[in-house]
């Protein structure tokens, strides 16, 4: 961002309550910055959360229909960027850690200069158990981090 403007944006998605208005901020900062799109969802295989598809102990099969849901449902939020007048977006799914994958590996690989995250997307008890990606994303990552409040 040496000139002031975001060029490579991500917005990673949990399929959680909040994800339409994170993707919403994450919309409107690639629109003001006509900057590139990128929406992640990271599958954790101890995933307690009700995300788009929980993951446990997955046979081939089954991680193949984990991940070609996952990718039916990121299509979905691809097309409410492009509709909302995002011109270049792409979709990603990861497996691994959350914190480690979003805060750290993706923004690497794909030279993200802002983050835009939800302040939450796990109730109280995943919370406590998992820890907050939000406040991990915020201590480690390299590039701008934006929290979008949310409305419950």
């Amino acid at each position: 961002m040496a000139d002031g403007q975001y060029h490579n944006i991500l917005v990673p998605v949990d399929g959680s309550k909040v994800t339409a208005q994170v993707l919403e901020k994450g919309i409107a900062m690639a629109k003001t910055c006509d900057a590139h799109l990128d929406i992640l969802n990271v599958v954790q295989v101890t995933q307690l959360s009700d995300g788009y598809a929980p993951a446990s102990s997955l046979s081939p099969d089954q991680t193949y229909d984990l991940v070609k849901t996952t990718q039916e449902r990121l299509e979905d939020l691809k097309q409410k960027a492009v509709d909302a007048g995002v011109t270049d977006v792409a979709i990603h799914v990861r497996f691994g850690n959350p914190k480690q994958v979003i805060g750290r590996d993706f923004p690497k690989d794909h030279n993200n200069d802002l983050i835009v995250i939800g302040s939450t997307g796990l109730s109280a008890f995943e919370r406590i158990v998992l820890g907050s990606v939000t406040g991990y994303v915020i201590r480690v990552a390299k590039p701008d981090v934006m929290v979008a409040r949310t409305q419950k």
